[in-house]
């Protein structure tokens, strides 16, 4: 199983490329779940779109994990990222999983698949206890999300300025 090429049913995972920076500028249009995410957005889409795809590959190189694209099976379609994120939470080493989508293509499952996609991927080839996804205690579809991939609120604490639940699994 390759991290960089994964498949489910309705979707397919692959490395980012700089190349993705301009499909990437459409998830900081009319998204009103950025203020969710810790990022100064005073920044230009343009700016934001390019600084999340070099730390992916930054990520990719260092720690061997990260966002992926994602691609609908069918057409092809960018439709945004998913993945496994090291991180350092509490002073302890975590294993993030992490979606983000496309405000276009909300609410049809979508990161609900990627979210179990990554914990199924993690299970089999990550050496953890478990895995978490830190969301903002306002971001509901988020928590919605993190609920069906069969994850509970572990505890609540402060993340990149921002209160959040740490859901775990």
């Amino acid at each position: 199983m390759d991290y960089f090429n994964q498949q489910s049913e309705r979707l397919k995972y692959r490395k980012l490329t700089e190349d993705d920076i301009p499909s990437w500028i459409e998830f900081f249009i009319d998204n009103d779940r950025l203020k969710y995410l810790g990022m100064d957005l005073q920044k230009s889409k343009e700016i934001l779109a390019e600084e999340w795809i070099k730390a992916q590959l930054g990520r990719y190189e260092n720690q061997g994990l990260g966002h992926l694209a994602v691609e609908l099976k069918d057409s092809g379609d960018f439709i945004g990222m998913g993945g496994i994120l090291p991180r350092e939470l509490n002073g302890n080493k975590e294993y993030e999983i992490a979606y983000s989508l496309i405000p276009n293509y909300w609410g049809r499952g979508y990161a609900t698949e990627i979210a179990k996609t990554m914990r199924e991927y993690g299970s089999k080839k990550i050496d953890t206890t478990r895995f978490i996804s830190i969301i903002d205690v306002a971001n509901i579809e988020s928590a919605n999300v993190a609920k069906k991939n069969g994850m509970v609120v572990l505890f609540n604490t402060e993340y990149l300025g921002m209160n959040v639940d740490v859901f775990g699994i």
